[in-house]
């Protein structure tokens, strides 16, 4: 069964967490974290990013990238603007965006439980990405991007995150994004053990979010572990499922493959239906709105081609690669190829018109969000779900909670 466990967090001075905390590193360019920064000591991204603090030609994986960054870390936490908390707590962490609100246990997670898929994943890991991670959290002994994990929410906890969080937060800002972030610390032991015991009977975490950051904890447990013990855990937020909000991840294409407008909507037709449609967002599973030649369309799949049995061959994602991006488009490999760019759901269907209106892409496919129901189904079932099919929001910050090892 599921184990967390409390452990004392390096947290932001409550006065500086909203110069501190930052999204996490993989959401943004070098460029903009140099511009986000620029005129902030205290920003995160000095540590999540610090080549920005380097010449603009260092490349990435450069040893002087991960000896800045913790050159940076150590710094914060010698000015006190970082200070660890003295005994081990749980934490609670609210994030509130527009109307949507969710609050998850900051905890540490277990590494063993990763290995034995007690923590469940869906998606392939990168080895590139999982050793920049790995030489992150090795140059600084701390992980300070968490793992987004979720379970089937439990009535008992659910009531005592309710009532926790009405007391007043240790840490309470809104960044510049609007997002308003809230932490509590869980210090009474008896509080800590409730949850502990409602955790063990919970059969399964889930990783929304954070496959590179959890695949390198557990590596750098394997290799610590003898001298370590911190080690042996990694840094999570763990939310209920009926909290998480996953945004679409929509696709632009460079060009329509020698189809011609005329063809490639002649092709889409004999896919399902397709027809000029006002609205730039589908209403529900199984129907794509399509932007070409200026227009949008709606489009959704014939019965026939919606697997019954197979959870990851019915999503959208998987559909759309099997049936037109591979044989209409010949986007072969979406990992590899340059002809395709995926855009998150939260900069809206007007960035998929203005990057088609500026002539650089041809076509744009706005889906309908993949369903956490979905992705635990796949998890539980060993699949792998295909790349960029969630958009989770809002980000975890990075610095809200840092786990010394």
């Amino acid at each position: 069964m599921a184990t967390i466990h409390p452990f004392p967090a390096l947290r932001p001075k409550p006065g500086f967490a909203s110069r501190i905390c930052e999204l996490p590193y993989d959401v943004m360019s070098s460029d903009e974290a140099r511009a986000m920064a620029h005129d902030n000591p205290l920003s995160f991204l000095h540590v999540s990013k610090p080549e920005i603090d380097l010449e603009p030609s260092t490349d990435l994986y450069d040893p002087r990238v991960y000896a800045k960054g913790r050159e940076n870390f150590q710094r914060l936490i010698r000015d006190g603007s970082l200070s660890q908390d003295k005994a081990s707590c749980l934490y609670l962490y609210r994030q509130v965006m527009g109307e949507h609100s969710q609050v998850g246990i900051v905890a540490a997670a277990s590494c063993e439980d990763y290995t034995k898929d007690i923590i469940k994943k869906h998606e392939l890991t990168r080895p590139d990405k999982e050793d920049d991670r790995v030489r992150h959290i090795e140059t600084l002994d701390s992980q300070t991007g968490p793992v987004f994990l979720t379970y089937r929410a439990v009535p008992r906890v659910d009531a005592f995150v309710a009532k926790k969080t009405q007391e007043t937060p240790d840490v309470d800002f809104t960044g510049k994004d609007g997002v308003r972030h809230m932490a509590w610390a869980i210090r009474d032991e008896s509080d800590i053990a409730m949850l502990r015991r409602e955790f063990e009977q919970i059969p399964s975490l889930y990783v929304a979010d954070g496959h590179h950051r959890s695949a390198a904890a557990v590596r750098v447990w394997k290799k610590r572990q003898a001298t370590s013990p911190s080690s042996a855990f990694f840094l999570a937020v763990i939310f209920p499922h009926n909290q998480m909000q996953i945004l679409p991840y929509n696709r632009v294409v460079k060009d329509l493959n020698r189809l011609g407008l005329d063809g490639f909507a002649q092709r889409m037709r004999q896919l399902g239906h397709f027809e000029i449609h006002a609205q730039p967002s589908p209403t529900g599973k199984h129907e794509i709105c399509v932007f070409l030649d200026g227009v949008w369309n709606v489009f959704r799949w014939r019965k026939d081609l919606i697997p019954k049995d197979d959870p990851t061959a019915q999503l959208d994602v998987s559909l759309l690669q099997q049936h037109v991006l591979a044989p209409l488009l010949g986007i072969d490999d979406p990992r590899t190829s340059k002809r395709i760019q995926f855009v998150g759901g939260i900069r809206g269907t007007g960035e998929l018109e203005q990057l088609v209106r500026s002539g650089e892409w041809a076509v744009a496919f706005s889906l309908f969000p993949t369903q956490i129901e979905d992705l635990m189904q796949i998890a539980d079932q060993g699949g792998i779900m295909p790349p960029k099919s969630t958009w989770f929001e809002p980000k975890l910050r990075d610095a809200m909670f840092c786990h010394m090892i």
